[in-house]
Protein backbone atom coordinates (compact mmCIF):
# COMPACT_ATOMS: atom_id res chain seq x y z
CA UNK A 1 0.00 0.00 0.00
CA UNK A 2 1.72 3.28 -0.90
CA UNK A 3 1.91 6.41 1.35
CA UNK A 4 -1.58 8.36 -0.12
CA UNK A 5 -3.59 5.06 0.79
CA UNK A 6 -2.22 4.71 4.20
CA UNK A 7 -3.20 8.07 5.22
CA UNK A 8 -6.56 7.79 3.54
CA UNK A 9 -7.12 4.69 5.47
CA UNK A 10 -5.45 6.03 8.54
CA UNK A 11 -8.54 9.29 8.25
CA UNK A 12 -11.15 7.01 7.23
CA UNK A 13 -10.81 4.49 10.75
CA UNK A 14 -10.73 8.11 12.59
CA UNK A 15 -14.16 9.52 10.67
CA UNK A 16 -15.72 6.10 10.88
CA UNK A 17 -14.95 5.67 14.66
CA UNK A 18 -16.93 9.34 14.62
CA UNK A 19 -19.75 8.61 12.47
CA UNK A 20 -20.16 5.38 14.87
CA UNK A 21 -21.11 6.94 17.66
CA UNK A 22 -23.20 9.53 15.97
CA UNK A 23 -25.45 7.11 14.27
CA UNK A 24 -26.43 3.29 15.08
CA UNK A 25 -27.18 0.83 13.25
CA UNK A 26 -30.71 1.39 14.04
CA UNK A 27 -30.89 4.72 12.59
CA UNK A 28 -29.33 3.25 9.02
CA UNK A 29 -32.40 0.63 9.09
CA UNK A 30 -34.81 3.57 9.84
CA UNK A 31 -33.99 5.55 6.99
CA UNK A 32 -35.45 6.53 3.40
CA UNK A 33 -33.84 4.54 1.41
CA UNK A 34 -32.74 1.16 3.45
CA UNK A 35 -35.67 -0.86 2.51
CA UNK A 36 -35.87 0.27 -1.55
CA UNK A 37 -36.08 -2.49 -4.29
CA UNK A 38 -32.16 -1.97 -5.48
CA UNK A 39 -31.18 -1.83 -9.34
CA UNK A 40 -28.65 -4.22 -10.46
CA UNK A 41 -25.72 -3.14 -11.05
CA UNK A 42 -23.57 -6.45 -12.18
CA UNK A 43 -26.73 -6.83 -14.95
CA UNK A 44 -26.64 -3.06 -15.96
CA UNK A 45 -23.04 -3.29 -16.81
CA UNK A 46 -22.94 -6.66 -18.61
CA UNK A 47 -23.97 -5.12 -22.12
CA UNK A 48 -23.87 -7.95 -24.80
CA UNK A 49 -23.92 -5.14 -27.86
CA UNK A 50 -21.02 -2.98 -26.39
CA UNK A 51 -19.43 -1.17 -23.89
CA UNK A 52 -21.94 -0.16 -20.80
CA UNK A 53 -20.07 2.93 -18.88
CA UNK A 54 -19.92 3.87 -15.12
CA UNK A 55 -19.77 7.71 -15.35
CA UNK A 56 -18.23 8.87 -12.16
CA UNK A 57 -19.19 12.12 -10.02
CA UNK A 58 -16.47 13.17 -8.46
CA UNK A 59 -15.60 17.17 -7.91
CA UNK A 60 -11.50 16.65 -6.69
CA UNK A 61 -8.75 13.82 -6.29
CA UNK A 62 -5.58 13.89 -4.34
CA UNK A 63 -3.41 14.07 -6.91
CA UNK A 64 -5.32 16.79 -9.17
CA UNK A 65 -7.23 18.72 -6.41
CA UNK A 66 -10.45 20.40 -7.21
CA UNK A 67 -11.69 19.28 -10.83
CA UNK A 68 -14.75 20.36 -11.46
CA UNK A 69 -15.64 23.93 -10.40
CA UNK A 70 -19.15 24.63 -10.27
CA UNK A 71 -19.98 21.40 -8.98
CA UNK A 72 -23.72 20.19 -8.94
CA UNK A 73 -23.68 16.48 -8.47
CA UNK A 74 -27.29 16.00 -8.94
CA UNK A 75 -27.47 18.41 -12.75
CA UNK A 76 -24.83 15.83 -13.39
CA UNK A 77 -26.09 12.50 -12.41
CA UNK A 78 -29.13 13.92 -14.27
CA UNK A 79 -26.67 14.57 -17.64
CA UNK A 80 -25.09 11.05 -17.10
CA UNK A 81 -28.91 9.53 -16.90
CA UNK A 82 -29.99 11.10 -20.02
CA UNK A 83 -27.27 10.57 -22.14
CA UNK A 84 -26.30 7.04 -22.08
CA UNK A 85 -24.83 6.15 -19.05
CA UNK A 86 -25.73 2.40 -17.72
CA UNK A 87 -24.71 3.29 -13.90
CA UNK A 88 -23.17 6.18 -11.69
CA UNK A 89 -20.55 5.89 -9.35
CA UNK A 90 -20.93 8.43 -6.52
CA UNK A 91 -17.56 9.60 -4.87
CA UNK A 92 -18.59 9.70 -0.93
CA UNK A 93 -15.27 10.17 0.36
CA UNK A 94 -15.09 13.86 1.75
CA UNK A 95 -11.30 14.59 3.30
CA UNK A 96 -9.72 13.65 -0.41
CA UNK A 97 -12.54 13.98 -2.98
CA UNK A 98 -14.51 16.26 -1.61
CA UNK A 99 -17.41 13.74 -1.84
CA UNK A 100 -20.24 13.29 0.49
CA UNK A 101 -23.12 10.77 1.29
CA UNK A 102 -25.70 13.59 0.90
CA UNK A 103 -24.59 13.33 -3.40
CA UNK A 104 -25.73 9.90 -3.12
CA UNK A 105 -28.74 10.23 -1.41
CA UNK A 106 -29.54 13.20 -3.76
CA UNK A 107 -28.98 11.68 -7.09
CA UNK A 108 -30.75 7.76 -5.27
CA UNK A 109 -34.30 10.19 -5.43
CA UNK A 110 -34.04 10.78 -9.58
CA UNK A 111 -31.71 8.28 -10.68
CA UNK A 112 -33.14 5.37 -13.02
CA UNK A 113 -29.75 3.17 -13.50
CA UNK A 114 -27.63 1.42 -10.24
CA UNK A 115 -25.37 3.58 -7.92
CA UNK A 116 -21.70 2.62 -6.86
CA UNK A 117 -20.87 4.26 -3.41
CA UNK A 118 -16.99 4.85 -4.68
CA UNK A 119 -15.33 5.26 -0.84
CA UNK A 120 -12.68 3.33 1.18
CA UNK A 121 -14.92 0.54 2.23
CA UNK A 122 -13.67 -1.01 5.09
CA UNK A 123 -16.07 -2.44 7.84
CA UNK A 124 -20.19 -3.34 7.23
CA UNK A 125 -20.88 -0.84 8.50
CA UNK A 126 -20.07 1.50 5.63
CA UNK A 127 -21.87 -1.00 3.69
CA UNK A 128 -25.18 -1.02 5.24
CA UNK A 129 -24.55 2.97 5.16
CA UNK A 130 -23.95 3.14 1.59
CA UNK A 131 -27.67 0.91 1.57
CA UNK A 132 -29.41 3.20 3.92
CA UNK A 133 -28.41 6.51 1.39
CA UNK A 134 -29.60 4.94 -1.13
CA UNK A 135 -26.99 2.79 -3.30
CA UNK A 136 -26.82 -0.57 -4.68
CA UNK A 137 -23.67 -1.36 -5.18
CA UNK A 138 -20.08 -0.87 -3.17
CA UNK A 139 -16.70 -0.44 -4.60
CA UNK A 140 -13.89 -2.30 -2.36
CA UNK A 141 -10.77 -2.19 -3.14
CA UNK A 142 -8.21 -5.15 -2.73
CA UNK A 143 -5.22 -3.60 -1.70
CA UNK A 144 -6.45 -2.07 1.13
CA UNK A 145 -7.73 -5.41 3.41
CA UNK A 146 -5.52 -7.95 4.89
CA UNK A 147 -6.26 -11.32 6.17
CA UNK A 148 -9.83 -11.84 5.41
CA UNK A 149 -11.12 -8.71 5.48
CA UNK A 150 -12.24 -9.01 1.71
CA UNK A 151 -13.89 -12.27 2.01
CA UNK A 152 -16.12 -10.81 5.61
CA UNK A 153 -16.81 -7.68 3.31
CA UNK A 154 -18.10 -9.62 0.53
CA UNK A 155 -20.39 -11.30 3.14
CA UNK A 156 -21.52 -8.01 4.26
CA UNK A 157 -22.97 -7.01 0.81
CA UNK A 158 -24.50 -10.08 0.20
CA UNK A 159 -26.55 -9.62 4.06
CA UNK A 160 -27.40 -6.55 2.60
CA UNK A 161 -28.49 -7.01 -0.62
CA UNK A 162 -26.43 -5.05 -2.10
CA UNK A 163 -23.29 -5.85 -4.98
CA UNK A 164 -19.67 -5.20 -4.91
CA UNK A 165 -17.04 -3.68 -7.65
CA UNK A 166 -14.17 -5.48 -6.61
CA UNK A 167 -11.01 -3.10 -7.76
CA UNK A 168 -7.58 -4.51 -7.86
CA UNK A 169 -4.26 -2.47 -8.89
CA UNK A 170 -1.64 -5.70 -8.55
CA UNK A 171 -1.97 -9.00 -10.79
CA UNK A 172 -1.61 -10.70 -7.18
CA UNK A 173 -4.43 -9.52 -5.49
CA UNK A 174 -6.25 -10.46 -8.69
CA UNK A 175 -4.97 -14.22 -8.37
CA UNK A 176 -5.77 -14.27 -4.89
CA UNK A 177 -9.66 -13.02 -4.94
CA UNK A 178 -12.07 -15.80 -4.13
CA UNK A 179 -14.08 -15.76 -7.50
CA UNK A 180 -17.27 -17.44 -5.71
CA UNK A 181 -17.76 -14.73 -4.10
CA UNK A 182 -16.67 -12.11 -6.80
CA UNK A 183 -19.11 -11.02 -9.00
CA UNK A 184 -17.90 -7.55 -10.77
CA UNK A 185 -13.95 -7.17 -10.87
CA UNK A 186 -12.45 -4.12 -12.06
CA UNK A 187 -8.97 -3.28 -12.81
CA UNK A 188 -7.35 -0.07 -12.12
CA UNK A 189 -4.74 1.09 -14.88
CA UNK A 190 -2.90 3.51 -12.87
CA UNK A 191 -0.28 2.67 -11.54
CA UNK A 192 -0.08 4.21 -7.49
CA UNK A 193 3.55 4.68 -7.68
CA UNK A 194 4.16 6.32 -10.93
CA UNK A 195 0.26 7.80 -11.65
CA UNK A 196 1.19 6.72 -15.00
CA UNK A 197 -2.08 4.57 -16.91
CA UNK A 198 -1.01 1.53 -19.13
CA UNK A 199 -4.66 0.24 -20.60
CA UNK A 200 -2.81 -2.84 -21.74
CA UNK A 201 -1.81 -4.00 -18.48
CA UNK A 202 -5.24 -3.62 -17.13
CA UNK A 203 -7.00 -5.93 -19.81
CA UNK A 204 -3.89 -8.05 -19.73
CA UNK A 205 -4.95 -8.81 -16.42
CA UNK A 206 -9.16 -8.42 -16.62
CA UNK A 207 -9.15 -11.39 -19.10
CA UNK A 208 -7.81 -13.97 -16.57
CA UNK A 209 -10.70 -13.22 -14.98
CA UNK A 210 -13.96 -16.68 -15.55
CA UNK A 211 -15.91 -15.91 -17.60
CA UNK A 212 -19.26 -15.63 -15.08
CA UNK A 213 -17.37 -12.59 -13.74
CA UNK A 214 -18.32 -9.14 -15.51
CA UNK A 215 -15.10 -7.17 -15.89
CA UNK A 216 -14.33 -3.07 -15.47
CA UNK A 217 -12.04 -1.02 -16.85
CA UNK A 218 -11.13 1.96 -14.67
CA UNK A 219 -9.09 5.30 -15.14
CA UNK A 220 -7.18 6.83 -18.07
CA UNK A 221 -10.25 6.27 -20.72
CA UNK A 222 -11.04 8.93 -22.39
CA UNK A 223 -11.68 8.23 -26.26
CA UNK A 224 -13.67 6.13 -28.50
CA UNK A 225 -10.47 3.93 -29.34
CA UNK A 226 -10.18 3.40 -25.58
CA UNK A 227 -13.65 1.84 -25.71
CA UNK A 228 -13.33 -0.10 -28.58
CA UNK A 229 -9.91 -1.60 -27.46
CA UNK A 230 -11.68 -2.82 -23.83
CA UNK A 231 -14.84 -4.18 -26.32
CA UNK A 232 -12.11 -6.34 -28.92
CA UNK A 233 -10.68 -7.41 -25.10
CA UNK A 234 -14.08 -8.62 -23.91
CA UNK A 235 -14.40 -5.71 -21.28
CA UNK A 236 -17.95 -5.30 -20.17
CA UNK A 237 -17.82 -1.69 -18.68
CA UNK A 238 -15.59 1.18 -18.09
CA UNK A 239 -15.89 3.77 -15.20
CA UNK A 240 -14.84 7.18 -16.25
CA UNK A 241 -14.92 10.22 -14.04
CA UNK A 242 -12.00 12.92 -14.73
CA UNK A 243 -12.56 12.80 -18.27
CA UNK A 244 -16.51 13.42 -18.31
CA UNK A 245 -15.72 16.21 -14.86
CA UNK A 246 -13.59 18.38 -17.13
CA UNK A 247 -15.84 18.95 -20.17
CA UNK A 248 -18.08 21.48 -19.94
CA UNK A 249 -21.02 19.83 -21.02
CA UNK A 250 -21.14 16.25 -19.70
CA UNK A 251 -24.18 15.05 -21.24
CA UNK A 252 -22.60 15.48 -24.63
CA UNK A 253 -19.19 14.08 -23.36
CA UNK A 254 -21.16 10.89 -22.59
CA UNK A 255 -23.06 10.96 -25.91
CA UNK A 256 -20.02 11.48 -27.56
CA UNK A 257 -18.07 8.78 -26.20
CA UNK A 258 -20.61 6.29 -26.95
CA UNK A 259 -21.77 7.64 -30.46
CA UNK A 260 -17.98 7.52 -31.31
CA UNK A 261 -17.26 4.13 -29.95
CA UNK A 262 -20.25 2.84 -31.74
CA UNK A 263 -19.19 4.76 -35.31
CA UNK A 264 -15.70 2.02 -35.24
CA UNK A 265 -17.63 -0.88 -34.05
Amino acid sequence: MNDILEQILEKTVSDLSKRKREISLRDLESMEFYCKKRRNFKKALDNKNGISIIAEVKKASPSKGVIRTGFDPLHIAEEYINNGARAISVLTDEPFFQGSLSYLEQISKISTVPLLRKDFIIEPFQVKEAKAYGADAVLLIATMYNGTQLSELLSAVNEFGLQALVECYHEDEFHALDWDQVEIVGVNNRNLSTFEVDLHRGVSILSQAPENVVRVSESGLNRPEDILFLWKNGIHSALIGEHFMRQDNVGEAVKDLISGFEAMK
